[in-house]
């Protein structure tokens, strides 16, 4: 099961035909370009769709479906959210990983290493372990994820473990990390980000303030400087016409630039492009190498496939990569919740948890625990 929908529009992939194999990200096109040369498997769609885990290292897991459709609309795999659906938080269980004061120690952490000068951005990811009353229906949850305009609503069922329990990804990700089209090719980063608020003046001025804070943009030109760094030896053209304007989503508001740009002739796919730029300085920090490291040194977990990619790419190497933002792994009725923070010079600490906190909010709105009360309040 893989599906991304937004504004109206659907991609969606039925069934397995075949499974590239393991490849880490430095492998992925190589593989990608045998598997479509070798006339890929008659049997399925000249399509490959999947995921690409945070760690660069990690294998990626693309297969082959049987079907592969895209459209107009919501699609056949989303149903409408359901009225009225029974909230699932009572009773509940939530464990913060870290919780809000160990996450704010890790933001000093890594301020110490800004400040040594071991690198000039780091992002840094918590998780909420949550167990709900009753088994959570994945498709449900994308169902209300798919309200927020803003935002490609995105499904994929992940690779069963050994103990045969199944695992899917959900989440609404408003970012896009590159997309191809033939010779076109387009990226659109964010980073730096404010919570919005539900009076409408003050969501306003939050967004002034966002889009005036020199410490967001400098942390979201890091961002586009490495964007186009990458995608430059494979362009004729590249540029950013619309220059950095605000993007937002139901709860966030965030710095964007469109970056767009015409390919050469020996580019690579679209799912080559994603291995190249993934991870960005949005998802992993700057220098990545450093930032890298320093995440694997402060961070206690395998983000998974939390802050990687998620897409497709074809035959013709066409195809769209969006990043894992926003997002939930869903087995039965146990859910796991990831957000991170670009921590640079000028972060609090205290400002990086709130940030945090407001990011979990939209998969807590669609999951229903949105109202959970003080005790929500206090994890967060």
């Amino acid at each position: 099961m893989f599906a991304l929908f937004r504004a109206h529009q659907y991609a969606c992939a039925f069934g397995t035909v075949h499974r590239l194999p393991c490849a880490a990200a430095e492998t992925l096109e190589q593989h990608i370009r045998t598997f479509f040369q070798n006339g890929g498997v008659a049997a399925g769609a000249p399509v490959l769709v999947g995921a690409l885990p945070f760690d660069v290292r990690a294998p990626a897991f693309l297969y082959q479906p049987e079907q592969f459709q895209r459209g107009a609309g919501r699609g056949p795999l989303v149903p409408v959210p359901e009225v009225g659906a029974a909230r699932i938080w009572a009773p509940f269980q939530v464990a913060a990983e870290p919780d809000p004061d160990a996450y704010a120690a890790m933001v000093r952490r890594a301020l110490d290493m800004i400040r040594q000068g071991a690198l000039s951005k780091v992002v840094l990811s918590r998780s909420l372990q949550i167990e709900a009353a009753t088994p959570v229906d994945p498709l449900q949850v994308a169902a209300r994820l798919a309200r927020d305009a803003g935002a490609t609503t995105f499904v994929l069922a992940l690779p069963e473990p050994e103990d045969g329990v199944s695992t899917t990804l959900v989440g609404a990700t408003p970012e896009l990390l590159v997309s191809r089209s033939g010779a076109q090719v387009v990226s659109h980063p964010l980073a730096g980000s404010a919570p919005r608020c539900r009076d409408g003046s003050d969501d306003e001025a939050i967004a002034q303030m966002l889009l005036r804070s020199d410490k967001d943009r400098r942390e979201h030109a890091l961002v586009v400087e490495a964007v186009l760094d990458i995608l430059s030896p494979y362009c004729t053209s590249l540029g950013a016409p619309d220059g950095t304007v605000l993007h937002s989503t139901a709860t966030m508001w965030h710095l964007g630039t469109r970056i767009e740009g015409v390919l050469r002739d020996d580019a690579p796919s679209a799912a080559g492009l994603a291995a190249l730029l993934h991870p960005t300085p949005a998802v992993g920090g700057s220098p990545r190498s450093a930032a890298l490291d320093a995440i694997r040194a402060i961070e206690s977990r395998d983000r998974g496939f939390y802050a990687g990619a998620i897409g497709w790419t074809d035959a013709q190497g066409d195809g769209e990569w969006h990043v894992t933002l926003r997002c939930a792994e869903i087995c039965s009725n146990r859910l796991t919740l990831q957000a991170g923070a670009g921590i640079v010079e000028g972060s609090n600490p205290d400002a990086e948890v709130a940030e945090t906190a407001a990011k979990f909010r939209a998969m807590l709105r669609a999951i229903e625990m949105e109202e959970a009360g003080d005790f929500l309040e206090a994890v967060l």
